[in-house]
């Protein structure tokens, strides 16, 4: 399993690392326990968040109100629970 996932009762846990304002949104490589997220938007006022639950509620094909930022909301390093996803899936759709 990676080491930035986690099984949870209701879904799994994602350990994330934000790089706002790159040059293009990438998801990955995985470093440490943490998976790489660059975003181009900047990181004010929330905008960066929402922008993150976005892009990996599109690339795991699931509804943004299914990602939930439980920890880091305020910091480049977040915890996210995505609902209805097991690990495996979350790491097949991203390909981990």
């Amino acid at each position: 399993m990676s080491p930035c996932l986690a099984e949870k009762p209701t879904g799994s846990q994602l350990k994330i690392r934000v790089t706002p304002k790159a040059s293009a949104d990438r998801l990955g490589p995985v470093h440490g326990d943490e998976l790489k997220v660059a975003i181009t938007t900047a990181a004010e006022k929330g905008k960066a968040n929402a922008h993150v639950l976005k892009l990996l509620a599109k690339k795991l094909g699931v509804a943004k109100t299914a990602i939930e930022i439980v920890a880091g909301e305020t910091d480049r390093h977040k915890t996210l629970l995505i609902a209805g996803l097991s690990p495996d899936e979350v790491r097949s759709k991203l390909e981990l």
